[in-house]
């Protein structure tokens, strides 16, 4: 399947465009539920057997987790891949509808929530009496967790602002929070764990919200030359992107599971099982995206790789699913 048809954004509903793009939304929305089944139903498959207890409320906690990566993913993507497109000679100079005031949206009220859980004491809230709202101020998970609410409603604003760049300010600081969040000062070397974490997540939300972006842009420029530029500028910093993930992927599963334990822990805790998962999950992203560099290189019709990039953020959207799963597990003891 190429992209050299126009864009289907100028098609109304009586034209044969139409109907593909109604499919397409429709896709999108039974892939998007079916995401959401691994917060959901991750933690009881992933506990089965360990012995380990889940914290009150696990899966709503997972779920809202991975609603809050996608609400940072899409943004930057954007704004990463339009940079790419502005360096494209002779690249159209139409682009698809931002989804970032909506993500904004999305990210602020899982925050929200994720904050309201916090403020009792990480328990389930059941009615607006157990909120301890300026408790949040007291403790240093309460003050990130503000922090993360009040960085998306800012973010918010400036997607709809004249200047929609600056959302990035915000949104980064959504991802340092998530890095001190993730390590807290009881763990050894806390600083050098959010470094690590700092790292991942950023290079994470610029390759899944860049190739969804890029993917998006492709079908409203409906030109062959210009689209393969841009799909090859993307695939030679996701290349960069896919070794810092890795890196520091492996760095933090060590610091948590120590090289003599790592196998028994993969197979025998609930984070050890999640996190196996989600490296399964990249081998076959990996392999999306060595196909998709390939076709993009040695096919006739260099846009023959959407085919793959296409299985490839499908894929992602699983991973970030299982990387919410992840942040709500137990953390594995160092044995």
């Amino acid at each position: 399947m190429t992209l050299t048809r126009p864009s289907l954004g100028v098609a109304d509903g009586s034209e044969p465009g139409a109907r593909p793009g109604a499919g397409r939304a429709v896709a999108v929305l039974v892939l998007v539920a079916v995401a959401a089944l691994i917060p959901l139903l991750g933690p009881s498959v992933a506990l089965n057997g360990t012995g380990e207890a889940a914290a009150p409320g696990t899966e709503g906690i997972a779920l809202l987790r991975t609603v809050l990566f996608a609400a940072l993913c899409v943004p930057v993507g954007e704004r990463f891949v339009n940079r790419l497109a502005r360096s494209v000679p002779g690249a159209p100079t139409v682009a698809p509808r931002s989804w970032a005031p909506y993500t904004a949206g999305a990210g602020f009220v899982a925050a929200l929530g994720l904050a309201s859980v916090v403020s009792t004491g990480n328990l389930v809230p059941h009615s607006l009496g157990d909120l301890d709202v300026g408790g949040l101020y007291a403790s240093r998970d309460g003050r990130l967790a503000l922090l993360e609410v009040n960085a998306f409603a800012v973010a918010g604003l400036c997607a709809l602002s004249r200047r929609p760049t600056t959302q990035l300010w915000p949104l980064a600081a959504v991802v340092v929070a998530e890095a001190l969040r993730a390590h807290p000062t009881t763990e050894h070397s806390p600083l050098l764990g959010s470094g690590l974490t700092f790292v991942h997540l950023a290079c994470a939300t610029l390759w899944v919200g860049g190739l969804l972006h890029a993917l998006r842009t492709l079908r409203g420029w409906g030109v062959r030359e210009t689209g393969a530029a841009l799909l090859g500028l993307y695939a030679r910093v996701a290349a960069v992107l896919l070794a810092a993930i890795t890196a520091t992927g492996v760095w933090s599963s060590l610091r948590r599971m120590p090289s003599d334990t790592i196998l028994q822990q993969l197979t025998e805790t609930a984070y050890g099982r999640a996190l196996l998962a989600k490296v399964l999950l990249m081998v076959a992203v990996a392999g999306l995206a060595l196909w998709a560099r390939f076709r993009l290189r040695r096919a006739a019709d260099p846009l023959t790789a959407c085919a793959p990039a296409r299985a490839e953020v499908v894929a992602l959207g699983a991973v970030v699913a299982v990387s919410g799963l992840l942040t709500a597990l137990p953390v594995p003891i160092r044995w």
